[in-house]
């Protein structure tokens, strides 16, 4: 029986941060969350029960007409549902799936590419840390240096590794970003580019 999600908004853009950074994407930002970081930039994504619910078959079927070769399930945080049905509309039409999570819950649906990015406000859960092709950990300040290497252990041998300064702190904290990248050449830089661009 298909289950219909609370989805906040979709949209047409180029993913602005991370791995595939560039590319065109089909965002679909799924509403509610049970990590609720204080830097959030769409805190009005948090509560599932504001938005209206969709059916994933017309969610894939949306995703389709767009022309995007590449879906990212967002947030709120998408491991709150099971995505199962929904990744799998998506693979009938050929399109491939990007998930974005915190990783606070069991991940579920069939994916192309997993980032998580661990959260000090509800920590990710150990065993799903090795599903991920891209780990990406906001700076928000010094600490978080120690709290990235932390998470790495739990991360594959081939996983991306990403430092992204946050948003609001990036002029202050790029500095000792680009320092650490420097002398843990494991790491990468993730700025981002959409904010830059104006971009959604």
């Amino acid at each position: 029986m298909s289950t219909a999600l609370p989805v906040m908004e979709t949209f047409y853009t180029l993913q602005g941060e991370g791995f595939y950074a560039g590319v065109p994407a089909w965002f679909i930002r799924l509403g509610g969350c049970d990590v609720g970081c204080v830097w959030c930039d769409v805190k009005e994504s948090w509560d599932p029960d504001i938005h209206p619910r969709r059916m994933p078959a017309d969610l894939a079927d949306e995703a389709l007409a767009s022309g995007a070769n590449v879906v990212v399930i967002t947030g709120g945080e998408p491991t709150m549902y099971n995505l199962e049905e929904l990744t799998a509309e998506l693979k009938m039409r050929g399109l491939r799936t990007h998930l974005e999570t915190a990783a606070v819950n069991p991940i579920s649906g069939t994916w192309d590419w997993i980032c998580i990015s661990p959260k000090k406000f509800r920590f990710p859960l150990e065993q799903e840390m090795k599903k991920a092709q891209e780990l990406k950990i906001i700076v928000f300040n010094k600490s978080d240096f120690e709290w990235a290497g932390k998470w790495a252990q739990y991360c594959n041998p081939h996983c991306v590794l990403l430092l992204q300064p946050e948003w609001d702190k990036r002029e202050k904290v790029l500095p000792a970003v680009v320092e650490f990248i420097q002398k843990n050449p494991i790491w990468r830089l993730s700025l981002q580019t959409h904010k830059y661009l104006g971009l959604p």
